[in-house]
C-alpha cells in the first residue's frame, strides 16, 4: 500500500476515512466540507461510530484475552493455540480489514451464546454490566484500522451492547434525532438483529456500513476532491472574490472609458488601468476555479471562511502549484490585453 510521501495520485474515500492521507484531503476536512456542504454529515457520522463500534469490540476481545492470561497463565505456554482462541482475532494487522471483522464478529456471537461460569467471572473481572453508554463514545475522526483510540477505562459485554444501541436510536429508527436514509431491509435486519437477537457484534452493521460507504463515494468524495485538490476557496470566499472581482472591473471599465472620452493626457496615465483590471481580472479568476493563486502557491488551503491550513499532502501541493501558476499566467494575459486595448485607443473629447 502507498504511503502518503510516494502515493503519485488523489487519495481514496477509504484512505481518507483510515487517516491515511494529510490536510486538505483528511478526514477533518472531509467532516468539515460533508457538514458545510453537503449538509449530511449524519452519514459520515454514523460511519465513524460503526468504526468506534468495531474498535470497541476489538478492545473488548483484547481485556478478554488478558484476563484469560491472568486466570489460567498455563494457557500462555504451548505449541499451537486454538484458532477460536481471543488473541487469534487481534493479530498484528496483516490482515484484510474485512476478514478481520468476519473473524471478530464470529468469536463475539460464539462468546454470547456461552454462558458458562467461566464467562461469567470473566464478566466480573471486566467489569459490571449495565454501566450505559461509556463516555468515550464520539464520532471523533475513528481509525477503523487501528485501536489507538482504545477508551481509557475496560470494555464491558454491556459496553459494546450500549454502542450498538446508541447507534440504532441515533441514526437508524424511523424519527430517530439524526436519521439517515437506509434501505427498509437493511433497516430491519439490523433492528431484529438488536432488539430481538439481542447481537452486538459488528457484522450487524455491514450492509449499513456498505451502503453509506458508497452513498459517500458516489454522491460526496468526488465534489469533496473537486473542492479541495483542485481549489482552495470555499463557496462564501469564492462569492465574495465574485463580488469584489465585479466592482473591481466595473470600476475598470468605468475610469477607461472617462480617460478615453476626456482624452485625458498624456496616454500613459492610462496605466494605471492596470490597478482595477488586475485584480478585477484576478478575483473573477480564483472565483471561477474556486482557487486563489497566490495561496496555492505558499501551500495554504481554506476550510472554513477566512480559516486556514497549510497544504500537506504532496500530490495535491504539486497539483494546486501547477493550476495556480496556470491560472496567474492566464491572469496576467488578460490584464496585458485589456491594459493594452484601452491604453491605445485614440481619444476623443466629447
Amino acid at each position: 500500500m502507498a504511503t502518503v510521501g510516494d502515493r503519485n495520485r488523489l487519495p481514496t474515500l477509504f484512505e481518507v476515512l483510515s487517516r491515511r492521507t494529510l490536510p486538505p484531503v483528511d478526514l477533518f476536512s472531509f467532516y468539515i466540507y460533508m457538514r458545510d456542504q453537503q449538509r449530511s454529515v449524519d452519514y459520515l457520522d454514523f460511519w465513524l461510530d460503526v468504526a468506534q463500534h468495531i474498535s470497541l469490540c476489538r478492545h473488548y476481545v483484547r481485556e478478554l484475552r488478558r484476563s484469560v492470561l491472568v486466570s489460567t497463565p498455563d494457557l500462555d505456554k504451548g505449541s499451537k493455540r486454538s484458532s477460536g482462541a481471543p488473541e487469534d482475532l487481534l493479530g498484528d494487522g496483516d490482515y484484510e480489514q474485512k476478514s478481520d471483522e468476519q473473524r471478530l464478529s464470529a468469536f463475539l456471537r460464539s462468546e454470547s451464546t456461552s454462558e458458562s461460569p467461566a464467562r461469567r467471572s470473566m464478566g466480573d473481572t471486566l467489569g459490571t454490566p449495565g454501566t450505559g453508554r461509556p463516555s468515550f463514545m464520539s464520532s471523533s475522526a475513528l481509525d477503523p484500522n487501528t485501536d489507538s483510540t482504545s477508551p481509557g477505562h475496560t470494555v464491558t459485554r454491556a459496553d459494546l451492547r450500549a454502542s450498538a444501541e446508541k447507534i440504532l436510536y441515533t441514526f437508524l429508527l424511523r424519527g430517530a434525532e439524526r436519521e439517515i436514509v437506509l434501505p427498509e431491509v437493511i433497516l430491519q435486519s439490523i433492528s431484529n438483529a438488536i432488539e430481538v437477537e439481542g447481537r452486538d457484534d459488528p457484522a450487524i452493521f455491514d450492509e449499513a456500513k456498505d451502503y453509506v460507504f458508497q452513498a459517500m463515494e458516489r454522491d460526496a468524495f468526488p465534489g469533496f476532491l473537486t473542492a479541495k485538490a483542485l481549489g482552495n476557496l470555499v463557496p462564501p470566499s469564492a462569492t465574495i472574490r465574485l463580488i469584489v472581482g465585479l466592482l473591481a472591473m466595473f470600476g475598470g471599465f468605468w475610469a477607461a472609458f472617462a480617460l478615453i472620452f476626456l482624452d485625458i493626457k498624456p496616454k500613459v496615465t492610462r496605466l494605471w488601468l492596470i490597478l482595477p483590471f488586475s485584480v478585477g481580472v484576478y478575483c473573477l479568476m480564483a472565483h471561477q476555479y474556486s482557487l486563489d493563486p497566490i495561496m496555492g502557491l505558499i501551500g495554504f488551503s481554506e476550510y472554513t471562511l477566512m480559516s486556514f491550513t497549510r497544504v500537506k499532502e504532496p500530490y495535491v501541493r504539486r497539483l494546486l502549484s501547477k493550476r495556480s501558476l496556470w491560472i496567474l499566467a492566464l491572469t496576467i494575459v488578460m490584464v496585458a490585453a485589456l491594459v493594452c486595448l484601452y491604453v491605445f485607443v485614440p481619444g476623443k473629447r466629447l
